[in-house]
């Protein structure tokens, strides 16, 4: 069994490699091997050639013939050539240098040089030393873990998880449901008892006092104010936007005149968000979160502004001509940057797809909620899934009982047909909070229970909510019974039983 080369024996053996053309003795016993290292370079003499690590091993034995141990016989086996110079190199040399002057092929000398041109693969060595050094180096040196930068001044950085979204893809593909036939069946008998719903052309001003869920111009209004109007009412949705208008005001004069001034919110503290949203529900999380947001939107828009700039003086240097549309964009984003007026208006020109991706990576805004943004803001189809209309699509069969809101948005996107999208949206939050039978909490001793339901005869309701017994437990305890399902869906039984004018309280599980 060969000897184990020690570290110290190794640095000594390199260290004797690196200075035998300098140094012509360097140990009494190593006058031998010094015979055989000029027979090994001898260009005209290539049958006995050992490679690096072999002739580390022989310095190494010779060194360790020293006068403390006059007596002492080593075992030497005869050395394996092995092809690559630096493969199998010990794990534990250190940062010491190791010489890079072996050559394994023979190559004429250089003219007047009076030395060696060594080669390797048809390359000079002393052309290979930086490479192989750095392999070396990237071999011996122990990996340190990188300290992990922050995104944002506040510690937040965009989030890196996709939901699982599978976008264009369905994740029940054996599920040929709901039928193009079938949607138009469902949305025409709603219609019928909630009104017919279209899509507005334009989008109307920002309201002050109605938080709403994503229905305003501004594209960063939009995310903020569906953001604040999750788990829970719109009453007390408005009251927390209300709170912000009140604490931080709204822009004077400026791009963005009317608008809150999310730039005064990014520079307050966290304290005095939470103070401002707090009658809002969940304003701890809330207000980190809105934080968080707005500060990766503030660097995201400096960001552009410099990459927007530089691209302008190179198209300015080659004359290249920019459409005029691109063009007014780009003045409009870099005057918002100027300005501190905090945008998220550039969405508009990504895809459905991309918007999806650039949103859910904001922290707090799940697939719901960037999904209403792309429906009401971006005015594009989108089909936003919320706990109403994931319970009313579980019960007609739309989705496998194993689905979840998620995995349900991406098969109903690409199921439902892109113009029923927004009037279905609407049609099932507008049943799922006033219909006496298709409530989150209700059964037959319901009041209203008698009046039916417009698409009873094609539901299935599971578990207590469809209510079969001959009575059925109070709304109290039902609420309590439901109570883990609720912290899951973030939506609380008696909340979902109002009916409210406003279609802005329509809950959120994000």
């Amino acid at each position: 069994m060969e000897r184990r080369i020690t570290r110290s024996a190794a640095r000594a053996a390199t260290a004797m490699i690196a200075g035998e053309e300098n140094s012509p003795s360097i140990t009494q016993a190593s006058s031998t091997t010094k015979v055989n290292k000029r027979k090994h370079l001898n260009p005209t003499d290539t049958s006995n050639a050992p490679n690096t690590l072999d002739k580390l091993k022989i310095n190494t034995i010779t060194e360790l013939k020293s006068p403390k141990y006059p007596n002492q016989a080593i075992k030497q086996e005869k050395p394996v050539v092995r092809p690559a110079l630096f493969d199998e190199l010990p794990h534990n040399l250190g940062s010491v240098p190791v010489p890079l002057s072996v050559a394994t092929e023979p190559s004429a000398q250089v003219a007047g040089s009076g030395k060696e041109n060594q080669t390797f693969k048809g390359k000079s060595v002393d052309n290979l030393a930086p490479e192989l050094q750095d392999t070396v180096n990237k071999a011996t040196t122990q990996s340190k873990k990188e300290p992990k930068i922050p995104t944002t001044t506040t510690g937040r950085k965009p989030k890196k998880n996709t939901y699982g979204l599978t976008p264009g893809i369905s994740p029940f593909p054996e599920l040929v449901r709901p039928t193009t036939e079938e949607c138009e069946d469902v949305n025409r008998l709603l219609s019928s008892i909630h009104g017919v719903v279209t899509a507005p052309i334009t989008i109307p001003e920002p309201s002050l006092t109605v938080t709403g869920c994503g229905e305003v111009p501004s594209v960063l209004d939009a995310l903020i104010r569906t953001l604040l109007s999750g788990a829970t009412t719109g009453n007390n949705a408005a009251r927390a936007f209300g709170g912000l208008v009140q604490r931080f005001g709204i822009l004077a004069e400026g791009i963005g005149k009317g608008s809150v001034n999310w730039d005064a919110v990014r520079q307050a503290t966290v304290k005095d968000v939470f103070e401002a949203i707090k009658s809002g529900g969940l304003a701890d999380i809330k207000s980190k979160n809105l934080k968080a947001i707005l500060d990766i939107v503030h660097e995201d828009n400096q960001a552009r502004r410099a990459t927007l700039l530089d691209s302008e003086s190179k198209n300015d240097s080659i004359s290249k001509p920019v459409p005029e549309k691109a063009e007014k964009d780009k003045q409009y984003e870099i005057a918002c940057a100027d300005q501190n007026f905090l945008s998220l208006n550039h969405l508009h020109n990504l895809t459905t797809e991309e918007a999806m991706t650039d949103l859910i990576k904001y922290p707090g805004i799940g697939p719901k909620t960037a999904a209403c943004v792309i429906l009401f803001c971006l005015q594009r189809p989108c089909f936003a899934v919320d706990t109403h209309i994931f319970r009313l699509c579980r019960w007609l069969g739309w989705v496998p009982a194993r689905a979840n809101e998620v995995s349900a948005f991406s098969h109903l996107e690409v199921r439902i047909p892109d113009h029923l999208k927004y009037s279905l949206h609407q049609l099932f939050i507008r049943h799922g909070k006033t219909c006496p039978r298709c409530r989150a909490a209700t059964g037959q001793s319901s009041a209203g229970w008698e009046d039916g339901c417009v698409i009873d005869h094609l539901l299935t309701r599971d578990g207590k909510r469809k209510g079969n017994g001959p009575t059925v437990v109070s709304k109290k305890a039902a609420a309590k019974s439901a109570a883990g399902k609720r912290k899951r869906r973030n939506q609380d039984s008696e909340e979902t039983e109002e009916s409210e004018s406003s279609l802005s309280d329509e809950t959120s599980d994000d």
